[in-house]
């Protein structure tokens, strides 16, 4: 066959192996000889098949060994196929195996996976759970409208009038400098008992609700104090829910206001740097308070925007961002003179979080610069919003425009895009302190059916930013009934500990008039929601029968995923929702882009699809066939799918009937549970159980012997008919210590295990037994005792013959010990049953091979010798040998390699302790030609689940970034001092210095909080599989004085490939280095500008309100209205004339006056 002659600095990376000869040489030099400069390549040469070259490489006479032949290896591989299969047909017992569970056909039935059915009853239950938190949502909904309704406002209301929980009060109480604290607050604050539940993973009380209020909110406003008195009695309500559905967890309703109130009461989870939440920036709270959104972000860069009003709309954008969710859509410019993206993105994107995190990056790279020219930023807006040929929401439609303020009105431009419909409207900041006439923001906005909002100081950003959304909620409660429709959220991470939560949500209205015949009101009440642990939501699907590579999921209308067996968040952002789409959960290709598509579409389907999976512990990729089903979430957005090999079409199901109807006493009497105990380990082999929720009353432990010592302790007093346990979990079990048990007393007893230099020989079966043989090889045993998370377990079953997994190395990890332990390398295989034309596989089996021992053995096997004991051929000086693995392993390699690249053995002594290792880090030259010539071929895909260390924190400052630092000039010019007193007298400095990190994305946090320790992050992961070639293989590599003859062929029926190749004389090549271990992606995985060009299907809510010709929009805006004490403000006047923070800060960088 012709074989490319790939070279140095081709289009593949590194060096590049040729079926040519050295050009303009006869015999080969022997060991340990320098070869010769190369020269150019003979003309007859290139015309001469690979295999017929290799003769010419020795010359007869020549006193050399020469490179094996082609059939030479073959008989090699041959050899080593052979002693593999003998060794895993005497100790495996795959045979011995199937004969066991024949012999003992009347203790188990074999029951049928029928995708369709198993899948809609899932469906169903799902379906059910969610529709009893919907009855629950609408009744705390329609209660909370008619208990505003009933209320009277007053305006007298005073703090001590107000009796309530509050959720912070404990946290503040310990804190000396808390703002209630300072103030002496008159809040009369229960004081309440709590009760430890697991249902909540928190304390409780079931007799009240909890308040939160945001800490840049005054408890004490006249706002406040009413919503708290209304809000009170929804509290008998959350209470009655919970006694009609017991299974209730978190009940939540979100004001407008900013109160939360939550049942059960629990102490507020108080984080150790300042406390953030507020629930109106929730993502549950964004998506249930209006419709999905285009919105377009322009901001005013004129040079007139500089120093810290140019950080206040950096920072208003990026708080603007994050009260966008996955429905949105969004673009951010700047303009001044002319308007321009601010980020690579053209046109409008999905506000998902890896987009807003591109936006905010961008952001903070604006400069201030030109003249300001509103048409330029108004006309690039619109015509953003006016592209049809793009993905978006196609609702509520807004232009967001940040200013220092202007005079020009741009009545044109509104005139031509905008005018008479009003279609898109128009929200007005402006932003910092300066003495331009606010009108014209003002006029926009009124014009336009928006808002004119002011924010002169920090404090300002985070209520002005998110109050737009009361704007966007009128024609939500205009609509009324129609409006009032539960949406299902995104996946999150729960504020108060629940771990992953959806929620559902349902908008509460304003259903006052002001007066008789008055319109009726038009503003949002706030939002209510009720959790759902996505753990419930587990429980309702399959747990074991589908099999150790079967599995259900579910994914919304963007594709996300709600269930997937690989969502697994490393690290959760309270503020963010936890999006891992279905095509990023698992590897993607054209057949689950199908799948996923009409999954979206709400469609019922089957397919049988061969794709690629990824093994448990990541390193390897398997090629399988997959039988997807998939149904519909009736009254949801879900869709939800099931995954099945065809070999998990059918599992058994224990029937241990006869024996429980004999046994009345404990489970721990049945025939076989004798094998379960630890006194019968020393002759029947150690056994680990999988750690499965056997009984409800089972103690879970990490530690397996523990966990075992609990489940027997427990089985004593348990029956086998008891209500409290799984039948099906702890039948099987039982059955397949019985079956694992005849094993040992089969194959394993009477066997030597020396004699083949086997560490261990074991079987794991599908009931959660592990049984390892002899008792002693269970100290060094490290696989998962739940034989489905174990990754030998999962590959063995989707591939044939036999898979060798060598220890897991990482490279920056020192190398195996040897001299002083044994290292073992694992070898399983699946047991496939065929029982009345049924085929399933429900155990497998393996042994462990002494790493040193078989390393020795392989030599033997990959040389001219026929068994260890026979002397070693020599090579007088005028014979010619070919050289062998074991006698010139000074100048040949010879290796076995897995299907993921990994090292398995070597006839190199002291490449044993790299054993596990991929093999670029042996011999990169090699590996990389092994890749040219499609031994192998790489996958790359990305974990968006990571987590990763923070960058170490800059020390280039002493002052806090984002509190202004006056110079001696300053302190020296009246001037300056005037205007610093006057700019004070409009700022919430308290705001300020609380949170000045808001100004830069890489804010310090506290000291030993999660977030300083890691943080979320992507990254990129290479795994490599076997390719398209199966035959015997020859090649140079021809790189320089570097050229190597190498052969390579895989043996049959196992995962191992054969190499045997000369020693390099030098690195010249290796700067080619293939590269599997995971690497941070800095840019957050692919280039995200190029991933929004062919952004993946979706489809947003199906209704939208964003347009009532009732809607009164008379009300459009308003200066900032945070009225301090006078005490805070002289002293926090103080404060800023001295440059002196309150607290200790991190040092980073000083922000200087421009």
């Amino acid at each position: 066959m012709a074989v490319p002659a790939w070279t140095c600095g081709a289009s593949r990376p590194g060096p590049a192996p040729t079926a040519l000869p050295w050009p303009g040489r006869g015999p080969r030099p022997g060991p340990g000889a320098r070869r010769p400069p190369s020269g150019p390549p003979r003309p007859l040469s290139l015309l001469l098949p690979p295999l017929l070259l290799l003769p010419l490489l020795a010359a007869p006479g020549a006193s050399a060994y020469s490179f094996p032949q082609q059939h030479t290896m073959q008989h090699w591989a041959r050899r080593l196929e052979q002693e593999i299969d003998g060794v895993m047909r005497i100790f495996g017992g795959v045979q011995q195996l199937r004969e066991i569970y024949k012999d003992n056909r009347n203790l188990f039935e074999v029951q049928e996976n029928e995708p369709q059915k198993l899948v809609e009853k899932v469906a169903g239950d799902i379906e059910s759970l969610l529709d009893r938190k919907v009855r629950a949502l609408k009744r705390l909904a329609d209660a909370a409208e008619n208990f505003q309704k009933a209320h009277r406002w007053q305006d007298n209301i005073k703090e001590e009038d107000i009796l309530y929980y509050d959720a912070k009060a404990d946290a503040e109480l310990d804190d000396p400098e808390s703002e209630d604290v300072e103030r002496g607050s008159k809040v009369s604050t229960l004081r309440l008992d709590f009760v430890e539940d697991s249902n909540f993973k928190n304390k409780v009380n079931y007799s009240y609700t909890a308040v939160q209020i945001p800490t840049d909110i005054y408890k004490g406003s006249t706002v406040i104090l009413n919503e708290l008195n209304w809000t009170e009695a929804l509290e008998n309500v959350f209470i009655e829910n919970r006694r009609q559905d017991p299974t209730l967890l978190w009940q939540v309703f979100g004001s407008a206001t900013g109160v939360t109130r939550y049942y059960p009461a629990t102490p507020w989870r108080a984080p150790k740097k300042i406390d953030l939440y507020d629930v109106r920036r929730r993502p549950w709270y964004i998506q249930g308070a209006s419709s999905p959104k285009d919105m377009v972000i322009i901001v005013d860069v004129s040079g007139s925007v500089s120093g810290l009003t140019l950080k206040l709309m950096k920072t208003s954008v990026c708080e603007m961002l994050d009260t966008l969710s996955d429905d949105d859509y969004v673009n951010v410019a700047s303009f001044n003179e002319k308007a321009q993206p601010v980020s690579c993105f053209t046109h409008l994107v999905q506000a998902n979080v890896r987009n807003k995190k591109v936006f905010k990056e961008a952001v903070q790279g604006m400069v201030a610069k030109g003249t300001t020219g509103y048409k330029a930023g108004f006309e690039y807006a619109f015509d953003q919003l006016q592209n049809s040929n793009i993905t978006r929401a196609n609702c509520n439609k807004m232009i967001m425009m940040f200013t220092d303020g202007g005079e020009d009105r741009v009545q044109d431009v509104f005139e031509k895009y905008n005018w008479p419909n009003r279609t898109v409207r128009v929200f007005t900041f402006s932003v910092g302190q300066h003495n331009y006439d606010v009108t014209p923001l003002q006029w926009m906005a009124c014009a336009n059916k928006g808002y004119y909002f002011e924010i002169p100081s920090i404090g300002a950003i985070r209520i002005n930013t998110q109050e737009y959304l009361d704007v966007l909620g009128r024609p939500m409660v205009l609509a009324g009934k129609e409006a009032k429709q539960v949406q299902w959220t995104n996946v999150y991470e729960d504020a108060l500990g629940l771990g992953l939560v959806v929620t559902g949500t349902l908008p509460v209205f304003n259903l006052t008039q002001d007066g008789p015949g008055e319109k009726k009101n038009q503003l949002i009440l706030g939002v209510m929601g009720i959790d759902v642990a996505l753990n419930d939501i587990k429980r309702l699907t399959p747990n074991y029968t589908l099999g150790a590579n079967g599995y259900v999921f579910a994914i919304d209308l963007n594709g996300y995923v709600l269930l997937h067996p690989n969502l697994k968040p490393q690290t959760t952002n309270f503020r963010e929702p936890v999006t891992l789409d279905f095509l990023d959960a698992e590897l993607e290709d054209e057949n689950k882009e199908e799948i996923r598509r009409s999954m979206i579409d709400g469609n019922k389907g089957h397919k049988q699809i061969r794709t690629l999976v990824k093994s448990l512990d990541e390193r390897y990729v398997d090629e399988v066939v997959r039988n997807y089903t998939w149904v519909p979430i009736r009254s949801t957005n879900y869709s939800l799918g099931l995954v099945l090999p065809p070999y998990s079409t059918f599992y058994l199901q224990a029937n241990l009937s006869d024996q429980i109807l004999q046994v009345k006493l404990p489970i721990s009497k049945l025939k076989d549970f004798e094998f379960l105990l630890p006194s019968s380990f020393e002759s029947e082999g150690h056994v680990f159980i999988a750690p499965r929720e056997y009984c409800k009353d089972l103690n879970a432990s990490d530690n397996n012997t523990e966990f075992l010592k609990n489940f027997i302790e427990l089985m004593e007093k348990v029956t086998p008919d008891s209500k409290q346990c799984n039948n099906f979990l702890l039948h099987n079990l039982i059955l397949d210590t019985g079956i694992t048990q005849q094993l040992v007393e089969r194959v394993w007893r009477d066997q030597d295990l020396n004699t083949y230099s086997l560490l261990a020989v074991f079987a794991a079966t599908d009931g959660g037994i592990t049984r390892v043989f002899p008792n002693k090889a269970a100290e060094d045993w490290t696989e998962n005792p739940e034989p489905f998370n174990a990754s030998f377990y999962r590959r063995s079953l989707d591939n044939y013959g036999y898979i060798f997994k060598p220890p897991h190395q990482d490279a920056l990890l020192r190398p195996l010990e040897l001299e002083n332990d044994t290292v073992g390398i694992l070898v399983s295989t699946a047991v496939e049953l065929s029982l009345g034309g049924r085929t399933l596989r429900p155990a497998v089996v393996g042994v462990k091979l002494d790493l040193e021992a078989w390393a020795e053995k392989f030599k033997v096997l990959a040389s001219n010798r026929t068994h260890q004991d026979q002397p070693q051929k020599q090579c007088g000086p005028s014979s010619h040998c070919e050289m062998d693995c074991e006698v010139n392993n000074e100048d040949l390699l010879c290796v076995l390699i897995d299907d993921g690249g990994f090292l398995v053995l070597s006839n190199q002594n002291h490449q044993w302790d790299q054993v596990g290792r991929f093999f670029s880090e042996v011999d990169a030259n090699l590996m990389l030609a092994l890749y040219n010539n499609s031994f192998y071929t790489r996958k790359e895909s990305y974990d968006y689940q990571a987590a990763c260390a923070p960058q170490p924190p800059g020390n280039l400052g002493a002052a806090p970034r984002g509190v202004f630092v006056p110079t001696i000039a300053d302190f020296l010019n009246l001037a300056w001092w005037t205007s610093a007193a006057a700019w004070s007298l409009f700022q919430q400095l308290l705001y300020g210095l609380i949170y000045h990190s808001w100004f830069q994305a890489d804010s310090a946090e506290a000291e030993g909080s999660p977030e300083a320790r890691e943080s979320s992050c992507v990254m990129k992961q290479t795994q490599y599989y076997f390719g398209s070639v199966n035959a015997s293989y020859n090649a140079i590599i021809d790189c320089g004085n570097c050229s190597r003859l190498f052969h390579a062929q895989r043996l049959t029926n196992t995962n191992l490939l054969f190499v045997v190749a000369e020693k390099p004389l030098c690195s010249q090549c290796e700067a080619g280095r293939l590269l599997q271990k995971e690497t941070h992606c800095p840019a957050d995985g692919p280039e995200q500008c190029e991933l929004v060009q062919r952004p993946r299907y979706r489809r947003g809510p199906h209704i939208c309100f964003d347009y009532n010709a009732t809607e009164d929009t008379s009300d459009c805006g308003r200066g900032a209205s945070f009225p301090p004490s006078l005490g805070v403000l002289v002293s926090l006047q103080l404060l800023l004339l001295l440059g002196l923070p309150p607290r200790p800060q991190p040092q980073v960088h000083a922000s200087r006056r421009l």
